[in-house]
């Protein structure tokens, strides 16, 4: 297999931590827990890989046992992080976008040399499956770096002439500082490079927080900065949890700026700390998706993508459906091929290339996800397939994993917490309505707004029903097909703000209005 330098090495030792012999350069110190030694990460804080005092375990959800230690950082990190950021930024913020841009291009071309390592990292780190990381998660990071390298180049300012006072007006854009970004779990490099390209194009100097639970691929990220001329300070990785070093990072008065996706009681946390402040903030919350499925719909492409949107990546995407409105003329034919369907999406260890699904992130996030589950049972609704009713077989040293199948629950009201709260798992509500204007207000009733999809072969249907929506995106007879170049972000609860081209580099910048009278 083709290595890049970033595979992960150990070293067993006695019970006492050993610096491996790469040394700061790489980070890498492992421990014994047992006969197992485990990797060990260090926060990257100007150019350098740091050591911390203290340590989080972290779990390879496909076995339940502990792989993993990960700083657990607080306010003397956050302050080192912001002196080497600070320190950085004017330097940084000097070049032209074209400097910049080569560097993202560079980076872009090291993460796409190092495919492999990093997918098999993905993997084990978060549960997804090998297939997924290598044809979704890492190709989308490497990306993100080319577009934003790409896009840097070419925002244009506003110029306008005022004749009868003889003045000119034209704007310029100026990076804001040291942005602090925070990333979740279920997409970790994916949606930490959306966060950082932006960021870095626009000239800012950048602190990362990647979730605790996933933080290895941000690690490995970190040792090809220096290869692709990211100056040191320019980006900077603590780890830790939230309210420990995120808090620390969101309540730092030198961090004009916090990007976050993640879970609405952690938005309002951030923004609560952030008020005094006055800081930038971009919110990507998230969803209760709906999918409204007419009778002239096309079921053969209906089915397998609503399948997909439905529980891919263990149904732990923002953007995933788990809501399904069908019209009842085809309700029992629908309701029946999608089980069928859903019957065939394979369970499996995330090392299996033929698998559909992996393992849940957590022991707890698995508990949160069946409870639903049990509630609707208590509700009276009717699980069709998946939880309590079919066999998972798993191999013996996966027993403990956190894998669940796939769930479809129906007789449920409208009214039930399985139909207006984010589970973020395998598990989709399937009911039936009568009329557009029905779905429509149904669709509508909960307080998230992230993302819908409408299958019909009605054209003028298609439009009217996707105007109607309280959605930010709105899919067509697809899922999942993104355009860079425009906004991405939700209504309502799911949260604030746009990312995409122009989006992102409004809000990584700052516009300032020069008026010139000649």
């Amino acid at each position: 297999m083709r290595t890049s330098g970033l595979e992960v090495r150990t070293r067993q030792t006695q019970g006492r931590e050993t610096p491996s012999p790469v040394g700061r350069k790489t980070g890498v110190v492992s421990t014994m827990a047992g006969t197992k030694a485990l990797l060990t990460l260090e926060n990257f804080i100007n150019g350098k890989f740091v050591p911390c005092s203290s340590y989080i375990d972290s779990y390879d959800p496909s076995t339940g046992e502990v792989y993993c230690r990960v700083p657990d950082s607080g306010n003397e990190e956050i302050e080192a992080a912001v002196e080497a950021a600070r320190a950085a930024f004017p330097g940084w913020s000097a070049r032209s976008p074209q400097e910049r841009s080569q560097v993202l291009h560079r980076l872009a071309d090291l993460l796409e040399k190092s495919l492999e390592d990093l997918a098999q990292a993905e993997s084990r780190d978060q549960g997804k499956t090998i297939t997924l990381a290598r044809t979704m998660d890492i190709p989308r990071s490497v990306q993100n770096f080319r577009f934003f390298a790409s896009s840097i180049l070419h925002h244009t300012s506003e110029c306008t002439h005022m004749d009868h006072v003889g003045c000119l007006h034209y704007t310029l854009r100026a990076p804001v500082g040291i942005a602090g970004l925070i990333s979740p779990w279920n997409l970790p490099l994916y949606l930490l490079t959306w966060k950082v390209a932006p960021a870095i194009a626009a000239g800012n100097t950048v602190i990362a927080k990647p979730s605790e639970l996933t933080s290895v691929t941000a690690w490995m990220m970190c040792k090809l900065l220096e290869t692709a001329g990211v100056p040191p300070g320019v980006v900077n990785i603590v780890f830790g949890t939230g309210p420990k070093v995120g808090e620390a990072l969101v309540s730092h008065p030198e961090v004009p700026l916090i990007s976050f996706t993640g879970s609405q009681p952690t938005a309002e946390r951030i923004a609560q700390l952030s008020a005094p402040h006055c800081k930038k903030l971009s919110l990507e919350l998230g969803g209760k998706n709906p999918a409204i499925i007419f009778e002239d719909a096309n079921l053969e492409e209906c089915i397998p993508t609503t399948v997909r949107s439905s529980f891919a990546n263990q149904g732990e995407i923002c953007l995933c459906t788990s809501r399904i409105f069908v019209q009842k003329s085809i309700y029992g034919e629908f309701l029946k091929k999608f089980v069928a369907a859903t019957r065939m999406w394979k369970v499996g260890i995330p090392s299996d290339p033929s698998a559909s699904m992996g393992a849940l992130i957590s022991k707890a996030h698995l508990e949160k996800v069946r409870s639903y589950v049990k509630k609707a049972r208590a509700e009276g609704a009717r699980i069709l397939c998946g939880e309590g009713v079919d066999t998972l077989s798993l191999p013996p040293k996966n027993q403990a994993g956190y894998f669940m199948l796939p769930t479809v629950i129906t007789d449920i009201k409208d009214e039930s917490c399985c139909m207006k709260e984010e589970i973020f798992g395998p598990v989709t509500c399937v009911v039936p309505f009568d009329s557009e204007e029905e779905v429509i207000q149904r669709a509508n009733s909960v307080k998230y707004g992230l993302a819908a999809t409408v299958w019909s072969s009605n054209v003028g249907r298609v439009h009217r029903v996707a105007k109607k929506l309280q959605s930010g995106l709105v899919w067509t007879n697809c899922w999942l097909i993104r355009e860079l170049n425009l906004p991405f972000g939700g209504m309502k609860s799911s949260g604030i703000g746009r990312e995409g081209a122009k989006d992102s580099y409004e809000f990584f910048t700052e516009v300032k209005t020069i008026t010139i009278k000649h």
